[in-house]
């Protein structure tokens, strides 16, 4: 009941949900990005800065005639004018994405690929549903208001950020009976909300680092705030979303033929020393059907617990290509994984004697591995195994098919960048038990194929996890259990410092035991001795950092002790855990971490985590649990961590999915220049004495036209090129390049006709009232947002004041420059 009196005293909204509560207030601050020096009819010029302009060479399209030592006229343009700017941005904004897809697609083509797309995110979806709620086809973050506790921070859709206090019953305005609310506290005042309303319009506020705690509480009686932050973060999401399906696209518009179906894949398998799971069959019948029954390369996510057989697949897939003259190429973060898997590979094409497998990694000599790089050249080897070296540059392949990647998590940035380049010529199949964030996430909105192995093999049982406060006869005791029954164990530390302290002091305690130390730091040989030791049994503990954490695979250790639990990730806890219990005999993970009260709510959060995920075939729920965990910084970057910052993780993330179920709405059809009819009467005259200092002025407008005709890049060279060459043109010459880009950015935003009538500026436009939305809620300038409407597929803007004809154009090159820079929210064919 206190906090029922303490709304007395505060402003109390009886119902959040009621549209008529907030008004918006859309008070955006402009962004004057300094693109143009004419004043719009709108508002009051701004001043123009001065700046000097370097003019960027680039290839490709050059101006006749040698390069002037002079400019043209006494005056040097020093300010930076409208074209320039514009290049500028279109550099800043669009040079990456333009990058990558260059290559038109057809009408026809997009729409195929578009189902292709919704098709791939109806089973993302279906994966990621689970249990949670479930309308139609929608998916839902939503929180329920009965697992909140006080003090949680929480977003109201159309209110914002506010915390909650509590759930108690009051009385609504003109009833005696009492109704259950929620009662939230905003900056300047306190809400309540009904129950049922609330379970519809609350979602949990957490932010993609530990600090959870907002910037600062939104207001009732001001929702602008949080409308600006609302809409920041949909924009953002746009723009992610065509990346998506950008990527996407590139992707499905490459081409192979598909391999043919192995003749001896029956035999080959029969080799697998064990019944396959339901789950792995289905694996091996997916990887099948996109290596040998698609057109394009595959990119496929296998997900499967430790020991789940994510390597058959990999085995197989492997046959696959190399029966069709391809190279095979199996890419591991670690010397220690990257051999057990030469080691399993040779075994299985030991019968193969025409196949030759190869190991390239640092325990090699130098001798060996320029052998092994001139035999990758000349295609020698079919199947190579190794780290990341063999990434490098020197690493030519002769006929690669096939890109194996294991626990992609491990690798660095510029590591899975290089991987990224691989998949759009090569086929490419991860295996993980715990993808990384950013794989999961593409999985599961269907933008990457995946198959989940979730079933355990018939002999497999669960790990029994003790997480408990360090003690060294706990320490002990786990030991002697396990030493007892003839059993190894693995001893692991966050550090290489620490590893000798511990080593003593086992020692000590069993002075009759095998006991030997393993780091990353080493010296190759005698890293490889140790751990070929401890596989042979001779060493029963082995004490190391998490340099075991992926692959190795000992049938007698079964015990598994992790110090300092709390500085480990999530799911490299999940790993090291998987090292053991991979036999038939009860198997033990004991975590300890120092004093609960020095660690942090995240680390609490990551080790109850890992308690609730103890059966097996959970690492996939681990990966989503620890995005949530671990936030969105590994998934989208630096900029779009910031993104979801402005409304919180879960309503982000619903966002997300709503914007991808109207990826079509995403979508722009561009026109053909020579369509563009632009109805301005301005024929501008160049000066005698400019058209005297060109050489060959009829060649130069002629390569202005082609230039335009082409692309907005080809027009940028132009420009750049002609001002590098002859000066600042005059504002003749200005008028005729303006006219030039009006048109050439007409026909990207599918525009066909620009005309005027009066004060009325109308464009003729092929695009739909969805796709027009979009345009607007991602433009940066409010004058031309507020002045553009859209009518009977027709954008028209009313100005203020009749203008002359060339300050026309000016408007119209300002309006579509700001249309133009709304394009990264939107997929362009």
């Amino acid at each position: 009941m206190a906090a029922v009196k303490a709304c007395a005293l505060q402003p109390i909204v009886p119902d959040l949900d009621s549209p008529h509560s907030f008004p918006f207030k859309l008070s955006f601050s402009p962004r004057v990005w300094g693109l143009f020096s004419v004043p719009c009819p709108c508002h009051k010029p701004n001043k123009r800065v001065s700046a000097r302009t370097n003019a960027v060479y680039t290839e490709g399209l050059s101006i006749v005639g040698a390069a002037k030592p002079k400019q043209w006229g006494e005056k040097v343009e020093t300010e930076p004018d409208s074209i320039a700017m514009l290049n500028e941005r279109i550099r800043r904004d669009f040079g990456k994405r333009e990058a990558s897809s260059r290559t038109p697609m057809d009408s026809q083509e997009a729409e195929k690929y578009i189902r292709l797309v919704k098709e791939q995110q109806q089973r993302g979806l279906q994966k990621l549903k689970g249990d949670r709620e479930r309308k139609a086809d929608s998916f839902s973050y939503k929180v329920d208001p009965y697992s909140l506790k006080s003090g949680d921070y929480v977003v109201h859709k159309k209110v914002g950020i506010g915390r909650f206090l509590s759930i108690n019953f009051d009385l609504p305005n003109n009833s005696t009976k009492p109704t259950e609310y929620v009662f939230i506290e905003y900056a300047d005042g306190m809400a309540k909300l009904p129950v049922n309303q609330a379970s519809r319009m609350l979602y949990r506020y957490s932010l993609p680092n530990e600090t959870k705690k907002p910037r600062a509480l939104s207001k009732l009686n001001d929702t602008s705030a949080w409308e600006k932050r609302r809409i920041k973060g949909k924009i953002a999401i746009q723009k992610m979303v065509v990346d998506l399906m950008e990527l996407y696209l590139h992707r499905l518009k490459q081409k192979r033929p598909p391999y043919p179906k192995p003749s001896g894949m029956v035999e080959f398998a029969a080799q697998f020393p064990y019944e396959p799971t339901p789950d792995q069959k289905q694996a091996f019948i997916d990887v099948q059907k996109d290596l040998t029954e698609r057109g394009t390369p595959m990119d496929r996510l296998i997900c499967g617990d430790v020991g789940f057989g994510k390597t058959e697949v990999a085995v197989r897939a492997i046959f696959t290509a190399v029966s069709a003259g391809k190279q095979a190429m199996v890419l591991a973060p670690t010397i220690v994984l990257a051999k057990q898997h030469f080691e399993v590979i040779s075994e299985r094409y030991s019968r193969y004697p025409h196949l030759k497998v190869g190991l390239l990694s640092r325990f090699q000599t130098k001798a060996e591995k320029e052998e092994y790089v001139s035999m990758i050249k000349n295609g020698d080897l079919d199947i190579i195994v190794g780290t990341h070296a063999l990434l490098g540059s020197r690493v030519v392949y002769n006929n690669l098919g096939l890109l194996v990647v294991d626990e992609e998590q491990r690798f660095g940035v510029k590591q899975k960048e290089k991987i990224a380049s691989f998949k759009t010529s090569v086929d490419v199949l991860t295996l993980s038990a715990t993808p990384i964030p950013r794989t999961l996430y593409l999985a599961l909105t269907g933008f990457r194929d995946a198959s989940l192995i979730s079933t355990p093999p018939p002999e497999r049982v669960p790990i029994k996890t003790n997480l408990s406060a360090y003690s060294e006869g706990k320490v002990l005791s786990a030991l002697k259990f396990e030493l007892d029954r003839g059993g190894q164990v693995f001893y692991v530390l966050p550090r290489i410092k620490g590893l000798e302290e511990v080593k003593e002091f086992l020692e000590q305690s069993f002075p009759d035991v095998e006991i030997a130390i393993a780091h990353g730091k080493q010296y190759s040989k005698q890293l490889e001795g140790t751990m070929e030791k401890f596989a042979q049994g001779e060493i029963k503990i082995l004490i190391c950092t998490n340099i075991v954490e992926s692959g190795l695979d000992i049938q007698n250790a079964n015990t598994i002790i992790i110090q300092d639990v709390h500085l480990f990730g999530l799911a490299q806890l999940y790993q090291l855990r998987g090292r053991v219990g991979r036999a038939d005999k009860e198997a033990y993970a004991h975590l300890f971490y120092p004093d609960k009260s020095l660690l942090s709510d995240q680390a609490l959060e990551r080790l109850a985590a890992l308690e609730e995920c103890c059966n097996l075939g959970q690492g996939f729920q681990l990966a989503e649990r620890d995005m949530g965990i671990r936030g969105f910084g590994n998934i989208f970057g630096e900029q779009q961590t910031g993104d979801v910052g402005n409304v919180g993780i879960d309503l982000f993330f619903e966002m997300l999915f709503e914007s991808l179920s109207k990826v079509e709405d995403h979508r722009l059809i561009s026109v053909p220049y020579q369509n563009v009819q632009l109805d301005i009467n301005i024929t501008p005259r160049l000066p005698s004495d400019y058209i005297n200092y060109l050489e060959n002025p009829l060649e130069i407008i002629n390569n202005a036209e082609k230039a335009a005709e082409e692309d907005i890049w080809a027009l940028i060279q132009f420009t750049e090129s002609l001002r590098r060459q002859y000066g600042k043109e005059p504002r003749s010459m200005e008028v005729l390049l303006k006219k030039l880009y009006v048109r050439r950015m007409a026909a990207d935003l599918g525009i066909t006709r620009i005309y005027t009538s009066g004060k009325m500026v109308g464009m003729m436009a092929s695009m739909s009232k969805k796709v027009f939305k979009v345009m607007l809620e991602s433009m940066t300038s409010d004058v031309h947002r507020n002045s553009l409407v859209f009518e009977e597929n027709q954008i028209k803007a009313e100005l203020l004041l009749d203008l002359p004809k060339e300050q026309l154009l000016n408007w119209i090159f300002q309006c579509l420059a700001e249309l133009y820079s709304s394009l990264p929210a939107l997929v362009k064919y």
